[in-house]
């Protein structure tokens, strides 16, 4: 990797002067005029609006009713370090890529109140100058990093109007009136704004904006299929390969996923837990380093993210040899009856809490039969006696976030009722404890779970991944297709 040159002033048509450190020659006179010029017009002429557009504007209109006379600020956020000059990947923040589809580093999105609503205006770091040097002296510059929308091309794109972000922090700071932020961005905004916001009114808009959320449109949830056909496609290629896997480690099947994320979507939407054996009992398995044996149970949660930010997040146990034992098999249809129960629960009207309390009562009844613990069944799910071994809730909220509408209040969320247009994971497991002598020996070390992502319509539910088998007979047929 080339390391990049440090500029001194990045910013104004002052030209930029490297410093010489030992690694860089001085730029000459000479050659700074050279770069300034014999370069192509670039700018594109033809661009279409994202095909959100009419979304965002939508979103952003919602929020411009809920805080009218206050002016709102989202950033992207900005790039993060890795290790000294390298930076990890840029991910936008969601609130900003809800309400823009843009999703550049340092962009902030403005609301300026009006006396009808707001003015929305888009700040985004232009071209990089090429008559100051910074294309290709500045470690940001396109020369370095790539070419970037030009602010023209992004008011085509996104659908409103784009200025320089470079002077924003600037106009804030001197800015008067009501003022609420998105936090934990762009520190650098959020110093302008310093004395003019608080972190209650701050926490307001976050809110607001996750609420916003639990509801998707038409577009999203083409974006969420999208996602789950990815992730289906990403399950079947490892499959085909769990003989190389078995030859190296569970790194085989997080690369072989990953794979697919990055060619057909944007990433992975969350770290892949690709947890064989043991392993499968520690819900955030993502070491992903043991071996992978015949004979044990592999856990793979995984789900592919799109290019506009949307996640899926599915769950399946697969036999590493093809076939369940026994054991194996029992838990594993256990699991596969108590999301039945959950699936079944998850219908417009119905109390969010109904799926997982469905869930929770299979595996509780489960638990009594096979001798676990103490029944009556009733006794055991008042008492919570069945977390021991089911430890998680039953699902969670899906989209841009893998756990969406995470800051939603609770009575809007945990304690609210479903609504079509709600996109959720059913997603209940039994987990024994390689170190747990409660249980027969032969229990020890086995988890599954079994998870899917449900959308609810106007008559009951759809099950987004219904294409990847769940059934334990239907996960072995399946796994001989591929394999064969």
């Amino acid at each position: 990797m080339t390391e990049q040159p440090a500029p001194e002033n990045p910013e104004g048509d002052e030209p930029i002067k490297q410093r010489k450190n030992g690694l860089y020659p001085a730029v000459s006179d000479e050659l700074a005029e050279n770069m300034k010029s014999g370069w192509a017009d670039t700018e594109l002429h033809d661009l279409r609006p994202i095909p959100q557009a009419q979304e965002t504007a939508r979103r952003r209109a919602e929020l411009s009713a809920r805080f009218p006379g206050e002016r709102l600020v989202i950033p992207a956020g900005n790039l993060k370090t890795r290790s000294n000059d390298t930076e990890y990947a840029f991910r936008a923040s969601t609130e900003y890529a809800y309400l823009t589809g843009d999703q550049t580093q340092d962009g902030v999105l403005v609301l300026e109140p009006t006396a009808d609503g707001h003015d929305a205006t888009l700040y985004l770091l232009p071209r990089s100058n090429r008559e100051n040097g910074e294309f290709w002296l500045d470690g940001m510059g396109e020369l370095w990093v790539g070419r970037r929308y030009s602010l023209t091309e992004g008011e085509r794109l996104y659908g409103l109007p784009c200025a320089d972000v470079r002077e924003l922090a600037g106009a804030l700071a001197k800015a008067t009136g009501p003022v609420r932020a998105v936090r934990g961005h762009d520190a650098g905004i959020e110093a302008a704004l310093t004395d003019k916001v608080t972190a209650e009114r701050d926490e307001e808009l976050r809110i607001f904006i996750s609420e916003q959320r639990l509801v998707k449109d038409a577009f999203e949830v083409g974006e969420l299929q999208k996602a789950v056909d990815s992730t289906i496609r990403g399950f079947e290629d490892v499959v085909k390969v769990l003989d190389k896997a078995e030859a190296t480690s569970e790194r085989y099947i997080e690369g072989t996923f990953f794979l697919r994320a990055r060619v057909e979507g944007n990433d992975i939407g969350y770290g892949s837990i690709c947890a064989a054996g043991p392993h499968a009992t520690t819900l955030h398995w993502v070491r992903n380093d043991g071996p992978v044996r015949s004979g044990e149970l592999l856990l793979l949660d995984a789900g592919v993210e799109t290019h506009t930010l949307y996640t899926a997040d599915v769950t399946r146990t697969l036999p590493i040899n093809g076939t369940y034992t026994e054991l194996q098999r029992k838990i594993y249809d256990a699991v596969y009856e108590a999301q039945e129960a959950g699936i079944a629960a998850v219908k417009p009207g119905a109390k969010f809490r109904d799926f997982h309390d469905a869930s929770q009562r299979v595996l509780a009844e489960k638990l009594v039969e096979w001798g676990l613990v103490e029944g009556p069944v009733e006794r055991v799910v008042e008492l919570g006696l069945q977390r021991r071994w089911t430890l998680h809730g039953t699902g969670h909220m899906l989209g841009m976030d893998v756990h969406d509408c995470a800051v939603a209040r609770t009575e809007a969320y945990v304690d609210g009722v479903l609504e079509p247009g709600m996109v959720l994971t059913v997603e209940p497991g039994l987990y024994f404890q390689a170190d747990d002598l409660t249980v027969p020996e032969e229990y020890r070390g086995i988890g599954v779970r079994i998870e899917d992502d449900i959308l609810v319509t106007e008559d009951g539910n759809r099950n987004l991944s219904a294409a990847l088998p769940r059934t334990s007979s239907d996960v072995e047929a399946w796994m001989a297709r591929l394999k064969g």
